[in-house]
């Protein structure tokens, strides 16, 4: 149980790790593979089909500009690094097994996709379209999605409900678009019961965003320009466990003053803002990133989340702060780290300084 709450990353990447293996696994289980050199026959001349995993078409990097006939067998599709413009429905008419499409550096934009065509394909779980043309998150989608990569496009616009079905998303990654404030109302992110992962980093947003879904456990904000954590904020994501923040205007006035001591938060990541001080803190957290402040000096005394005399009384196995790395170099602090650091945060492995 410890092991899990202290590495919430390493449990998500073993998730996605068993759901591939699970659908590798199946594909392998529901083919009879006296069949497979049939199958490689029934290959697009435009792409590969590996022999050993006939499920796969491999059409990357071929300067395609359409998509071919995608044969029925396929359940993973690799489109990326072509110049494709269009997704039609013609090529995915035999296509009804397909659960991962890599549409990735194309020049596709909404105009290009035609009405319906992906929500049509019932079984996809992985959608990637990053670094394309695309203006606003396309429309409608497979309710059964459990990933959507859209960052890199030129995205400021999310169509009212466009996410209201999707309650299997587990990652959403908008990151380097064109959003604004106004692009996240508060019931933009509804219907996504199951999300886990939240990327909005690298986008104009000065506001933290509305209405996060609740079981989310990864934030993702850096590179925009907030100024204010609301108050209570992060009592609506009480699951969250990573949250990054860096590049972003944020001062001492902006944060509430127990805005970041909250119990779920591991990692925390605040570098590159306008911190003159060291804000806060939960004795649950173990990651804490304030390089490249304006912070001048660190008291132990004021930043620990129990009282020194407290931390000096614990045995090894006590409730102590669990404060593994620390990093503040960027800022005015001069060495050496104060001792009363040290006695607070026993477990700390690093300090960067």
């Amino acid at each position: 149980m410890m092991t899990l709450k202290a590495c919430p990353s390493l449990l998500l990447l073993f998730l996605a790790h068993s759901v591939w293996t699970r659908t590798v696994r199946q594909v392998y289980d529901d083919l009879d593979p006296e069949h497979w050199s049939h199958y490689t026959f029934e290959c697009p001349q435009e792409c590969f089909c590996p022999p050993s995993f006939p499920n796969a078409l491999y059409c990357d990097n071929k300067g395609l500009k359409e998509i071919p006939a995608i044969p029925a067998r396929i359940w993973y599709l690799y489109l990326q690094n072509n110049l494709i413009e269009t997704i039609s429905d013609k090529p995915f008419v035999n296509a009804t097994h397909l659960r991962w499409i890599n549409l990735n550096k194309n020049k596709i934009t909404n105009s290009g996709i035609e009405s319906g065509v992906l929500s049509k394909l019932k079984r996809l779980l992985y959608l990637f379209l990053e670094d394309n043309e695309l203006e606003e998150v396309p429309a409608p989608l497979p309710v059964g999605l459990e990933q959507l990569r859209l960052a890199r496009n030129k995205i400021s616009r999310i169509p009212e409900g466009v996410f209201s079905n999707l309650e299997n998303l587990t990652m959403l990654d908008l990151h380097q678009n064109n959003l604004l404030d106004s692009a996240l109302q508060s019931d933009t992110f509804q219907g996504l019961n199951s999300l886990m992962q939240l990327n909005i980093a690298k986008n104009s947003l000065k506001k933290m965003p509305l209405s996060i879904p609740a079981n989310t456990l990864q934030l993702f904000l850096d590179n925009n320009s907030i100024e204010v954590i609301p108050e209570n904020y992060f009592s609506a994501i009480p699951k969250v466990t990573f949250l990054r923040l860096n590049y972003n205007k944020l001062s001492d006035d902006g944060i509430p003053p127990n805005g970041f001591n909250v119990s779920s938060i591991l990692d925390l990541q605040l570098s590159h803002n306008q911190l003159t001080k060291i804000p806060p803190i939960n004795a649950r957290l173990e990651h804490l990133h304030l390089d490249h402040n304006r912070i001048k000096s660190v008291n132990g005394t004021q930043i620990c989340p129990v009282s020194i005399t407290v931390a000096e009384d614990y045995g090894f196995y006590g409730n102590i702060p669990r404060l593994r790395y620390l990093r503040l170099d960027g800022n005015e602090i001069q060495p050496p780290i104060p001792l009363d650091i040290m006695i607070c945060f026993r477990l700390l492995q690093a300090v960067v300084i």
